[in-house]
């Protein structure tokens, strides 16, 4: 297992992370993970090399999290353990949002579940779009100075939300983060307009959230083909949304091509893709068994050839927007060299 730096800290984290959404939850078409089998998705991931487990307190209402706690139990050190905050708790209209009050509280809740006495990084989980950014940043302060968190970073923000934390954070002489964790896969590259990089300047690492878009990079979902029963996306597109389905199988197509002359399966071929990208530290993969996990960890190992970099680049690349496209224009000298690997592809 091959382990990266966090952002601008000294934190190292593997590059495949354990993500756990369907621990604690209903039977659906995600998965619904019980104890017994989280302590076996934890075990093997954990003898593969994995450190990293990513969990947040609104995953099936705090199951996730209890689950994740008591599947830890004994070896709690062995692994960074990630968490989130924002959504909602409860009734009440301080039981979500990004305020003092709700970061502090879910906090102490998210230990308890958790069964620690820290959280190796605490993630605000989307903008709330009402709190004053300095109480954000402050409480956070608060969290890291009392112990209960090590390192902080931010999930689904923008660019802009993003620079105003770190301001922020620089104004008032508190932790910056040091992480986003965001969707990025070879059919959704939006991030790479702003938000890589923002981390590529700023030092934050890149977390990616369902990597395989839900299972439709993993080459089951064909053109002109029955959507598989059983699966996420049976019935129509959820969550992450695809715009243009007929070039989500054209990228398809050439993740299968791939994968069939390597001998190695769609998914590895689509999150081999996603870690050899600019600024990414690691991708969660997820599974409704040991399987899946097993398969999906095999990524590591996978290391694509430049040709097939570049054919997987070419059929996913977007267009430029303003004002991009306009820097593209201009003389590439006044780029500068992160920019230019990030703008090669469309110039």
């Amino acid at each position: 297992m091959e382990y990266r730096l966090l952002g601008r800290s000294g934190l190292k984290v593997s590059t495949m992370a354990m993500g756990t959404m369907t621990f604690g939850r209903r039977k659906d078409a995600v998965g619904s993970t019980s104890l017994k089998e989280a302590r076996k998705q934890i075990d093997l991931c954990i003898d593969r090399g994995v450190n990293l487990i990513d969990t947040a307190n609104a995953y099936s209402a705090g199951r996730s999290e209890e689950i994740t706690g008591a599947a830890l139990k004994g070896k709690r050190a062995d692994v960074i353990l990630a968490t989130k905050v924002r959504f909602g708790m409860g009734p009440g209209p301080n039981d979500r949002g990004l305020s003092r009050h709700h970061i502090i509280s879910q906090c102490e809740a998210s230990l308890k579940r958790l069964q620690t006495d820290w959280i190796d990084l605490y993630q605000v989980h989307q903008w709330d779009g009402q709190t004053p950014i300095d109480e954000i940043m402050a409480a956070l302060d608060y969290l890291v100075s009392a112990g209960m968190v090590r390192y902080i970073g931010c999930s689904n923000w923008s660019g802009w939300h993003i620079m105003k934390g770190l301001g922020a954070a620089e104004r008032l002489g508190g932790p910056r983060f040091v992480s986003q964790q965001i969707h990025y896969t070879v059919e959704a590259r939006e991030a790479e307009y702003e938000l890589v990089p923002i981390s590529l300047s700023e030092g934050l690492g890149i977390l990616v959230w369902s990597p395989l878009a839900g299972g439709l990079l993993t080459g089951k979902f064909r053109r002109g083909k029955k959507r598989p029963a059983g699966t996420r996306h049976a019935k129509d597109w959820r969550e992450p949304p695809i715009r243009d389905t007929e070039r989500l199988y054209d990228i398809v197509e050439v993740i299968v091509d791939i994968a069939k002359a390597r001998k190695v399966s769609g998914a590895q071929v689509a999150l081999a893709w996603t870690l050899g990208r600019l600024g990414v530290t690691s991708v969660i993969v997820g599974g409704r068994n040991e399987e899946q996990f097993s398969d999906s960890l095999a990524a590591d190992e996978l290391k694509l050839t430049e040709d097939e970099r570049q054919r997987l680049d070419d059929v996913s690349k977007l267009p430029l927007i303003y004002p991009y496209w306009h820097q593209a224009m201009a003389a590439g000298d006044r780029l500068s060299d992160a920019d230019m690997a990030l703008l090669g592809p469309y110039l």
